[in-house]
């Protein structure tokens, strides 16, 4: 079996193709071949030295012909631009995301056409494809059944290879499964361009002794997963066989997954517990009007129903995220020493 990451060296990929390392299998059924795919890559990254594994670097645009050099059984697809780029260049985010998705299932379409099999592929959404407007408010909870309207860039973009897969999938031309990912927190690292970065940056930056700016009014509710949890989610829906019932996927639907819904005030106070004073008094609240138009039309609380149907659920507490995020630091430190 020939599995496929795009995005292989980035925060989710990473962690994705070290769960599927971990594994060797996907569904039962060894992996050969575990393709990771990136416009930058880390060859000292411990994925990159697994014999398993063989790295494309390079835009993914121009290295789709070596992604499917050999038959794809697996593919998931979670590179992209982000959403704070995507809203100040319009041109890059389409590039990235649009026409990027739409050549990447041309080419599953072309390997199915041809007789080799028909490729699962996996996509990584974003609550971002729902929003609130004038005349078109968001209902309390919002499940896979609440129209979208999206209300940024990347939004739009994500919405619209949502629809692309799943009329791919209606025709036969692969099997397309969409994973709608909530703000996944704690990012760790240097910031990012998405808007949404802030969520990660006003507990990552304090518990490393450096300030942070919180640039939306505390009293925000947002939708938030951790790593782990996102991780499961991807491999879960990947992994489930289609059909009715629990633990089947059913229908073209995507699956958003699960959220655990909190106020930015929570998370600040979370930090406080976790952290301490020293620690918490690091962020400074200076609201910035550009990112709050983005963040505050996202929806904050969803039915996870769906997701629960398929034996996801979210996480207990955000005070359990940051010691996830504390506790995975602290072995990724260990290893990047190595021996002691």
């Amino acid at each position: 079996m020939r599995v496929v990451v795009t995005g292989g060296f980035g925060f989710l990929g990473s962690r994705l193709a070290e769960a599927l390392l971990r594994k060797r299998t996907f569904g039962g059924t060894p992996i050969d071949r575990l393709v990771l795919a990136d416009r930058v890559v880390r060859l000292d990254a411990p994925p990159a030295a697994d014999p398993l594994v063989h790295v494309v670097h390079g835009d993914l645009l121009d290295r789709l012909d070596e992604v499917f050099a050999e038959p794809v059984d697996v593919l998931f697809h979670l590179a992209a631009a982000v959403s704070a780029e995507c809203e100040a260049d319009v041109g890059l985010g389409l590039r990235a995301n649009v026409d990027t998705t739409r050549a990447l299932l041309d080419a599953a379409r072309a390997q199915s056409a041809g007789g080799g099999p028909v490729p699962r592929v996996v996509f990584s959404s974003s609550l971002a494809v729902y929003g609130a407007g004038p005349g078109a408010p968001l209902p309390p909870v919002v499940s896979e059944s609440t129209l979208p309207l999206p209300r940024s860039s990347y939004g739009t973009q994500k919405l619209i290879c949502e629809y692309l897969i799943a009329d791919y999938t209606r025709h036969g031309f692969l099997d397309g499964r969409v994973a709608r990912l909530m703000t996944v927190t704690v990012r760790p690292g240097k910031p990012n361009a998405a808007a949404s970065g802030f969520l990660s940056g006003i507990i990552r930056e304090p518990l490393a002794g450096r300030p942070a700016v919180c640039p939306v009014h505390p009293g925000l509710r947002v939708a938030l997963s951790s790593p782990r949890r996102a991780v499961h989610g991807l491999l879960r829906i990947a992994e489930a066989e289609r059909g009715s019932g629990p633990g089947r996927l059913d229908g073209l639907a995507p699956v958003n997954l699960p959220a655990l819904t909190v106020s930015v005030a929570d998370m600040l106070a979370t930090l406080r517990q976790a952290a301490g004073d020293a620690a918490a008094d690091l962020v400074t609240v200076r609201p910035d009007p550009a990112v709050e138009a983005i963040v505050a039309t996202w929806p904050a609380a969803f039915d996870n129903s769906r997701a629960a149907a398929l034996g996801l659920e979210p996480d207990p507490s955000f005070l359990a995220v940051v010691q996830d995020y504390i506790a995975d630091q602290a072995a990724r430190n260990r290893t990047d020493r190595g021996p002691e």
